[in-house]
């Protein structure tokens, strides 16, 4: 429930407050800051970094900046405008559409304006590549790696990559993507005596005075504090991934189990914002991904697949196993809906690669081969008939199926689902086709459910990160971005990197405005 500020002393106040510390709500307040205004940023867990932190890129896609012009990139703002128009289409409003492709460059501008801050080009194709204008260099960047001694005794206080916090492995020496983005982040904070960070303090309600928001309650060690905003708040506390009651209400697939957001990303920002007359869009819909199932039990995305197919209940293809994977997320979705699969599904994959399929980026690093086998996850046999009896799968039909894929392979050619039409198909192929034939025996099969990046419904925003209301008007002193916001590109994903460059760049926008 939103609160009245005369029920409330503060204990707190700046110009702006901040909640979350990924990408957008860590870049939100480094804007502030450096704007010359007091910011006080709370995030709820016990590290910083949010889901940018997990990203093993670490990217954004902003067309036509700096770091892309340097190395020779020729493209255009106006096709990168028709690219990104024609695969969202109007599902979102189109000067939304146009702030975030535009907004990108400037932002990246500002930021090599401060040595702490560094970005490489990451080729990585747009991810529909049949759609007018779609580049296949990609329009994607991410930050350069650093040493973690950068950070001093700041290292502790960042998210670790999945492998340490999921599996306890040792900390890196050097960060990369999410890492080195957020660590950048929290190094440039430091500088400025007028940016002050919380851990372990959640976000409880927003207290209006007026009809505008001009502060918040969180909780921290158990006691409800009241912190006063004197200019806004910036929510940038990701989406809601972790809270299966708020997906079980807005209908969003799969379950918190299988998010790739850290758990803290329960939705209580929005709750917030909704209190406050917020509208909302896109409750729906979030970044998916097929998951490679863990024995822990956790569907974890999962790309870079280097052969096998993806077979449905009957033993059949049902999907191009080499797209984007929210394309591919989509479809499988689509399937379950359709009652042609059912959890889990399975890789089919022949012995090229050993037992291990072939997933070169899983994310969550495999642990031995043997507790996935002990799991029952991963599955071998000497024939294709026996496989398909460990998995569940009608035999003739898992033998055609094979057959089939391989008749393909031979011309070059899918004509049954199209893998390998478009370039980012063939990323991870070098170029050439993603096509490897199942014919080397013993057979295999490893178990896969859906996962997800963050759920990407949220609170209606104007161009600048401002909130509006159903009746399209603004709720005064409140700002949101990234996956607090309802998503830019409405049902689709355009291209790596839009995550996080959505969340930044709001994020960017609402503290320049309240900097004013």
């Amino acid at each position: 429930m939103a609160q009245d500020s005369s029920a409330h002393e503060w204990t707190e106040e700046a110009d702006v407050v901040v909640v979350g510390s990924g990408g957008g709500g860590c870049c939100g307040a480094y804007t502030a800051a450096r704007e010359g205004l007091s910011v006080i940023l709370v995030e709820a867990t016990d590290k910083f970094g949010g889901t940018t932190a997990y990203s093993g890129g670490g990217g954004v896609w902003f067309p036509t900046n700096a770091v892309l012009r340097r190395a020779g990139d020729d493209d255009t703002i106006e096709d990168a405008l028709e690219y990104y128009h024609a695969v969202v289409g109007d599902r979102t409003p189109r000067d939304l559409q146009d702030a975030y492709v535009t907004g990108g460059a400037p932002l990246i501008d500002y930021l090599e304006e401060d040595d702490r801050f560094s970005f490489d080009v990451l080729p990585w194709p747009d991810y529909f590549g049949k759609a007018p204008k779609a580049s296949a260099k990609g329009r994607h960047i991410a930050p350069t790696p650093m040493p973690a001694s950068v950070l001093g005794d700041r290292r502790t206080d960042l998210r670790p990559p999945l492998g340490t916090d999921r599996l306890g492995d040792a900390l890196p020496d050097h960060l990369i993507g999410g890492q080195s983005l957020i660590g950048r982040f929290l190094h440039a904070l430091d500088a400025y005596p007028d940016a002050t960070l919380h851990l372990n303090t959640s976000l409880e309600s927003l207290v209006v005075e007026d009809g505008a928001v001009v502060g918040v309650v969180v909780e921290h060690d158990g006691e409800q504090r009241a912190i006063r905003a004197r200019r806004g708040v910036i929510l940038a506390a990701g989406g809601f991934e972790a809270n299966d009651d708020m997906r079980g209400k807005y209908g969003v697939p799969g379950k918190a189990l299988d998010t790739m957001g850290p758990w803290g990303n329960v939705g209580k920002a929005h709750q917030a914002g909704i209190d406050v007359g917020a509208d909302t869009d896109l409750m729906g819909e979030a970044w998916w991904s097929p998951g490679l199932i863990h024995p822990d039990g956790r569907a974890a995305f999962a790309l870079w697949f280097t052969g096998g197919i993806f077979v449905d209940d009957q033993g059949k293809r049902f999907v191009n196993e080499s797209a984007p994977y929210d394309r591919l997320g989509r479809d499988v979705i689509t399937a379950m809906d359709d009652r042609k699969v059912t959890l889990p599904y399975w890789m089919v994959y022949d012995d090229k690669e050993g037992e291990r399929p072939p997933v070169h980026a899983s994310n969550v690093p495999m642990v031995d081969t043997s507790e996935f086998v002990d799991a029952g996850l991963w599955k071998s046999a000497d024939t294709l008939e026996g496989l398909a009896e460990q998995i569940g799968v009608p035999a003739d039909a898992l033998v055609a199926t094979v057959e089939r894929f391989n008749k393909l392979v031979e011309k070059g050619v899918d004509e049954d689902l199209g893998r390998g039409d478009e370039p980012y198909d063939r990323a991870f192929a070098g170029g050439g086709s993603p096509l490897v034939a199942i014919d080397q025996g013993p057979f295999h099969a490893a178990a896969f459910g859906i996962s997800d990046l963050g759920t990407k419904g949220g609170l209606r925003t104007d161009t600048v990160g401002r909130v509006v209301g159903a009746d399209g008007t603004v709720v005064e002193g409140l700002f949101a971005a990234g996956n607090t916001m309802a998503a830019p590109s409405g049902t689709v994903y355009p291209g790596g990197g839009n995550p996080i460059g959505t969340s930044m760049l709001f994020a960017h926008l609402a503290a320049k405005t309240l900097a004013g």
